[in-house]
């Protein structure tokens, strides 16, 4: 299997990418459950399309942001090759972490609870990244090293890990689970913790099938960052856990 070619149709002679759809529809849904699911964590469901209005652009811009930064002698000395996402170029981690750090900010501009918000939001990331991914697909890119299995994917004339597929798959389960673990949670901020664990342990994993790894010197940057995010993670779950043991034990 290879790709049908990164343009899905054209308009006036403007080549719509099907990147850019898939991105599209990975946020409209991420909205869509958000606002659903929004009273069930205590939240206004008007406060998601809130938030949306910024947290979509500003992930843009921190994903592109991070690509960039980590291929800056590629793009140094051209504003308009930094600007152009239309053939591809956006870092997960980069968009990640500025939706935080967005979502942070508006929680506590319109004082939520932002564990809560946390809580709401990450299953509908996962669920976004599964379909976001099919665009390195469309894009020929992202994929891993060369492989005989009988689910590889041909680019430039080579049989090579779907790295895309293993990671929508992942993040599709991912988000089913953590639905499922929703309803079961113990304490605020027990889904995101969760989701910052599991979502690690395969971006690191996939990470080292990847020719096409971001660096930090001889390091993967991805894996470098899977690592911290899993044991910080980790270690606020852990705390978290205990502390509310105690709190129940107590009552």
């Amino acid at each position: 299997m290879s790709s049908p070619g990164a343009v899905a149709f054209s308009v006036f002679g403007i080549d719509v990418m099907w990147y850019g759809i898939l991105i599209g529809i990975g946020f409209a849904l991420a909205v869509m459950l958000c606002y659903r699911r929004a009273p069930l964590h205590g939240i206004e469901s008007d406060r998601i399309l809130d938030l949306a209005l910024w947290l979509i652009p500003l992930s843009v811009v921190g994903a592109r942001a991070y690509y960039v930064l980590f291929n800056w002698n590629m793009y140094r000395g051209s504003l308009a090759e930094i600007l152009n996402i239309r053939g591809g170029g956006l870092a997960i981690h980069g968009g990640i972490i500025a939706g935080i750090i967005t979502a942070y900010v508006f929680a506590r501009r319109k004082h939520i609870s932002f564990p809560e918000l946390a809580d709401l939001i990450l299953p509908s990331v996962a669920l976004a990244q599964s379909i976001g991914r099919w665009g390195n697909f469309f894009n020929s890119e992202a994929h891993g090293t060369v492989t005989d299995l009988p689910w590889a994917i041909v680019v430039n004339g080579q049989h090579v890990h779907p790295t895309f597929l293993y990671e929508s798959i992942w993040c599709f389960l991912l988000f089913l689970f953590l639905l499922w673990m929703d309803r079961r949670r113990k304490f605020p901020g027990q889904i995101a913790l969760l989701y910052g664990m599991l979502y690690s342990l395969e971006r690191f994993w996939v990470e080292g099938l990847r020719t096409d790894s971001l660096m930090i010197g001889t390091f993967r940057q991805a894996q470098v960052l899977s690592t911290a995010v899993f044991l910080l993670c980790l270690a606020g779950y852990l705390w978290l856990s205990r502390k509310h043991h105690t709190e129940e034990e107590t009552r």
